[in-house]
């Protein structure tokens, strides 16, 4: 049994623990640059210059890997000398859950997002063309061994927008119908209103997943999975952030440096076992990342959830 209040546990638990999980399913976690994992995870001192590519050929080498979120991309598309140097640095075949531009994704910008714009509707809101020419076709040319699915986070879209959830699954018919059909796609939502039959049908129409997200103003994992048609896509995605009613800042005050597990969430972790169960049932890969603000310590949290396994 791994020691989850410490930091530097036997890494031959971490071997143990990576047969338990099944060939079809990958962990991973939210981005991966983080000090507080020196001993955990990392081992070498990275320095800062070129730091986060870098530090990926050790993180795949952690036993319980097998995938990792970008995160960074939603604030702007990869260059393609990021894009090459993050391939350069992981093995073939390790695939990665890349967050889209949120140019794609945000509606109407808030101060928080771009003060310049902030109340203004977004001219580029689930625009295919500008997906595809800044984000599809680079990650083809120069990621294509490591490009996993794309995940789109949609922040919260408020009511006076006029975007119900009816209006919200149209849109995303249409824009998921322009796009190149080989592609991986997911959704990731923040209003649980959208969580409509419509939603799921439009998602399975074009084979994209629903991302099972653990979030401030979500309803928690397990609750998603059991809305009839959830398992929209040949594969599963799921992130978990918060722990609900939590916000970020403060998961980031209560859990920092993210070097030991500072509140088990049990039944975050039941979730990602149902999860995982699922994935196994119907037989599609599931990509289920998990961010220090969970729990204290995302490798941990997977460790943990990994001991559950049958």
């Amino acid at each position: 049994m791994i020691a989850l209040e410490s930091g530097s546990p036997d890494p031959a638990e971490f071997e143990r623990l990576r047969s338990r999980v099944p060939p079809t399913v990958r962990f991973g976690t939210s981005t991966w640059n983080y000090p507080g994992w020196r001993g955990l995870v990392y081992h070498q001192d990275y320095g800062s210059k070129g730091a986060a590519a870098r530090m990926l050929k050790e993180y795949a080498a952690f036993p319980l890997f097998g995938t990792v979120g970008i995160d960074s991309s939603f604030y702007g598309p990869p260059t393609e000398d990021v894009l090459r140097s993050y391939a350069e640095h992981l093995p073939r075949g390790f695939p990665c859950v890349s967050k889209v531009w949120s140019q794609v994704t945000v509606h109407r910008f808030t101060r928080a997002q771009d003060p310049a714009r902030a109340g203004k509707v977004n001219p580029d809101f689930l625009n295919p063309d500008l997906f595809v020419e800044e984000i599809y076709q680079p990650h083809e040319r120069h990621f294509a061994d490591n490009t996993g699915p794309f995940v789109f986070e949609f922040q919260t879209i408020a009511r006076s927008s006029g975007i119900d959830a009816e209006g919200f699954a149209q849109r995303l018919d249409e824009f998921f119908s322009a796009l190149p059909r080989e592609g991986q796609f997911a959704v990731e939502l923040r209003n649980d209103e959208f969580l409509t039959p419509m939603y799921f049908a439009v998602l399975r129409e074009h084979g994209v997943a629903h991302v099972f997200n653990s979030w401030t103003r979500m309803p928690p994992i397990g609750h998603q999975l059991d809305l009839p048609g959830s398992i929209s896509g040949s594969f599963i995605v799921a992130r978990a952030l918060l722990r609900p009613g939590r916000t970020y800042d403060e998961a980031v005050d209560a859990f920092a440096p993210y070097d030991r597990i500072r509140e088990p969430n049990l039944k975050l972790r039941r979730d990602l076992v149902r999860l995982v169960e699922a994935a196994v049932k119907t037989r599609i890969p599931a990509y289920l990342l998990v961010n220090n603000r969970a729990e204290g310590s995302a490798p941990l949290t997977i460790a943990a959830v990994a001991e559950m396994l049958r």
